[in-house]
């Protein structure tokens, strides 16, 4: 069972909404298998469509190849219960947003609004494409801001791990979502 399959046996789509966007959920279970460069850039080019206001698109993805040299630079910035499971990752990456606008350097306060909208565009075609795609909190934000050398005009945002789902992810809960009247009010 691929990761659409098994999450369309758990999560119904009455109101026929994109596939992907419903049943894209973040498993944590991958095999290890590696992925190249050539299998993540759709998932960037995903990511570059994304709306950004200006169109300054601050968002930044910084990766690792479970192959490369950095992967376990990045493997080390995560709290224990995430490295349990990130060993198993394809990638590896840091999300972070630039701060100021690229036309005049003063400060954007959709930067993390925008990167969000391009996290959400490369989460949906990793699903499309049968990957687990996982973004995460805990981590170190002040060691992975080290590790990048950005300087102040970056925020570090949240890490992620993609890769081939392995067959435990039917031993995982899949999670549901809050009712529309929790999220959203008529005025």
């Amino acid at each position: 069972m691929n990761v659409h399959d098994f999450a369309r046996s758990r999560r119904s789509n009455p109101l026929g909404v994109l596939d992907e966007i419903v049943y894209r959920w973040s498993p944590r279970a991958m095999t290890g298998q590696a992925l190249t460069e050539a299998d993540l850039q759709p998932l960037f080019e995903a990511a570059r469509w994304a709306p950004s206001a200006f169109n300054n698109q601050p968002w930044r993805f910084h990766y690792a190849l479970r192959d490369g040299d950095r992967f376990a630079d990045l493997l080390g910035l995560l709290v224990e219960k995430n490295r349990q499971w990130c060993v198993n990752a394809a990638v590896l990456m840091i999300v972070v947003s630039k701060t100021t606008y690229d036309h005049n350097d003063r400060p954007m306060r959709s930067h993390v609004y925008d990167t969000g909208a391009a996290w959400m565009a490369l989460a949906v075609e990793g699903i499309r494409r049968g990957y687990v795609v996982h973004g995460m909190a805990g981590f170190d934000h002040e060691a992975a801001a080290r590790c990048l050398s950005l300087g102040q005009a970056y925020q570090i945002n949240f890490m992620a791990a993609v890769g081939a789902p392995a067959d435990e992810i039917e031993e995982e809960d899949i999670s549901q979502r809050k009712a529309i009247e929790e999220i959203a009010f008529s005025l």
